[in-house]
């Protein structure tokens, strides 16, 4: 839930959703790849299907011929409408072209496209189909078919369409190159790997023909391999960016970031120093690396370049955050807010910062801020509940989680902290059946199983607190907190103690500094009578935890077992200095002859400090 430094620091996403067809991690766009030897602005393992003609095509020779004049004239309307972006009135005319000449291979690849590009699959591939059946068929209309094939899933047909085309023009590359990718997304890597090799036969100098070898590669895990073909593909063409990208996540996946450094700089320093993306990968990678005095250098650079650069203004104040040098990360971030007040996100960001300076009035101020910008913004009330919850302001917590639940109820994070909320107000009851709900969303959480078991625990339904946790290490068998909660409750009421002993062995194996843990530890050794091993546990628990009444309580308890008794009254007063309100210890430290622990002055000064009144109610911890 809580924003970090290395989420995306984007502003203003557009509220719609962009529609595409992908086959596995390749894009199923696969057309003209390769036509053009100068570097492509964006991955060309992502480029799209083309949703418009460029605007310096010339008329299509299949339709100079139509019998009907007028099916040119509505060809002209709908190229115009493709050139203003308009596809429903380009699918309007060309319809109505192609019923003056019906057999045109042109006005159906188009028309294919169109429907593809709006989403409309199953008419993509009936006009994709009439296309390819067409007698005057051309090997760039066939690349084009097989995209819209490969879109569809019809990966057979898309295949066979490639095909066509390198038979029709052998001496091309966009058909092996496409036919590579689609190869690639089917994991039939040496395929891929072979129809690559023969379009680089065909232009031995082509940086995208490598660069795709190299991601191959990358699939194969033949990392040598990928590096080489990236690098010979930047050989090539300086100016081939894509390579780069490539070529330093390589690098970073190896671990090697200084040399993924190295590629970034290097392109920023011979290619293109204004390029945006590129220097926000660096910047990304530096921070990644907590390299953040390097990462505000880069960041410096981009706002020389544009000083609106809004997106850098927020990494700046992240990187303030990160180095808790509080007051700048707070004052870049007010900033902000000054041009864009309505950037939710941004202020989210300042409302932390404000927590971490313990300023907690203003910290509320900036989420009811954004709470009353967009009372449905579910990440408002999840940070404003999550404040009350530390304020001990439970009432005012219920409230937001409540109203997150109903914002988004299949988000396993509002369950359980409205749960801990009601767990924290003892109405474990509440508490329970917010689990249970938060489950039925979200059953392979292994956190609102455990919750739940706790919540049973409280209400005295045991054999479901087993059932929960078992259910919680069924989903998670290294759920420490669970291997410790079950062994520690088998322990304590004696039940099946060597099972319990195992279960709490493997916790303390997966978190051995955890005092609660060794605490469990040591009472499953109690339980067993192995008491010299529980007094060694339990000293090592008390060593780590300095503040836990049942640690001392428990010692207490081995102490006595011992024959210990002034140890074990030691014990059980330190345990009353940290909680004096337990009165079975008091009782019992009376019934074992060690007097009236009340009466005892270090026991009576910590009730006082328990039950004086607080005169810093907001005060936290």
């Amino acid at each position: 839930m809580t924003p970090s430094i290395h989420e995306s620091a984007s502003l203003s996403a557009p509220s719609g959703r962009l529609r595409f067809v992908r086959i596995g991690r390749w894009s199923a766009g696969l057309l003209l790849l390769a036509s053009c030897s100068t570097a492509p602005q964006r991955d060309p393992a992502s480029v799209a299907l083309p949703d418009k003609p460029s605007a310096g095509a010339s008329t299509p020779a299949h339709l100079v011929h139509a019998t009907d004049p007028r099916a040119y004239y509505h060809f002209i309307l709908g190229y115009q409408a493709e050139l203003e972006k308009d596809a429903d009135r380009a699918i309007r005319e060309y319809s109505t072209a192609l019923r003056g000449d019906p057999h045109s291979i042109v006005l159906n690849a188009r028309l294919a496209s169109l429907y593809f590009s709006i989403g409309e699959v199953a008419k993509a591939v009936r006009f994709a189909d009439r296309a390819s059946e067409s007698g005057d068929q051309d090997a760039a209309t066939l690349v084009q078919v097989a995209g819209i094939y490969a879109g569809a899933g019809q990966t057979d047909k898309a295949l066979a369409s490639f095909d066509q085309a390198i038979a029709l023009q052998p001496a091309g590359t966009d058909a092996y190159f496409s036919k590579g990718l689609l190869l690639v997304g089917l994991k039939r890597l040496e395929e891929a790997e072979a129809s690559l090799r023969k379009g680089i036969e065909q232009a031995k100098d082509s940086p995208l023909g490598y660069y795709y070898l190299g991601r191959v590669a990358v699939e194969a895990k033949q990392y040598e391999q990928a590096i080489a073909n990236l690098e010979r593909a930047i050989a090539i063409n300086q100016s081939f960016d894509p390579a780069y990208v490539a070529l330093a996540a390589v690098y970073e996946s190896q671990q090697q970031h200084a040399k993924a450094v190295g590629i970034y700089r290097k392109y920023l320093t011979i290619v293109n120093p204004g390029n945006r993306d590129v220097r926000q990968h660096l910047v990304r990678l530096y921070i990644a690396n907590k390299a953040y005095a390097e990462a505000l250098a880069e960041l410096d650079v981009a706002l020389a370049q544009d000083p609106d650069d809004l997106d850098a203004q927020l990494r700046v104040g992240l990187i303030y955050g990160e180095l808790k040098d509080y007051p700048k990360a707070i004052a870049q971030l007010n900033k902000i807010l000054a041009v864009r007040p309505g950037e939710l996100r941004v202020r989210d960001y300042l409302g932390l910062m404000y927590e971490e300076t313990k300023d907690y009035p203003r910290a509320l101020a900036a989420y009811e801020q954004n709470l009353a910008l967009q009372p449905a913004y579910i990440d408002g009330h999840m940070h404003m509940g999550f404040l009350q919850y530390r304020l001990k302001h439970y009432p005012e917590a219920v409230a937001h989680f409540t109203e997150a639940v109903k914002l988004n109820p299949r988000q396993p994070d509002v369950h359980l902290l409205l749960g801990l909320t009601y767990l924290q107000t003892e109405q474990y009851a509440k508490a329970s059946q917010v689990f249970e709900e938060g489950i039925r969303y979200n059953p392979g959480n292994p956190d609102l199983h455990f919750n739940l078991g706790t919540a049973y625990d409280k209400l005295d339904r045991f054999d479901e607190v087993v059932q929960a946790m078992e259910a919680t290490l069924r989903l998670d068998p290294h759920h420490a907190d669970a291997l410790n909660y079950l062994g520690y409750s088998y322990a304590d009421r004696g039940m099946k103690v060597d099972e319990a002993l195992n279960l709490i062995k493997r916790a303390v194996s997966l978190k051995p500094n955890n005092g609660y843990y060794v605490d469990s530890l040591g009472w499953a050794f109690f339980k067993l009578g192995q008491l010299d091993d529980a007094l060694a546990e339990m000293k090592r628990a008390a060593s780590l935890v300095h503040d836990d009444p049942v640690i001392y309580e428990h010692l207490g308890e081995i102490y006595l077992k011992q024959n210990l008794v002034q140890d074990a009254r030691e014990a059980w007063l330190h345990s009353l200095e940290l909680d004096p309100t337990n009165l079975k210890l008091i009782e019992r430290f009376r019934a074992q002859g060690m007097g009236d622990a009340t009466a005892e002055e270090r026991v009576r000064q910590a009730k006082r400090r328990v039950f004086q009144p607080h005169t810093t109610p907001n005060a936290m911890p």
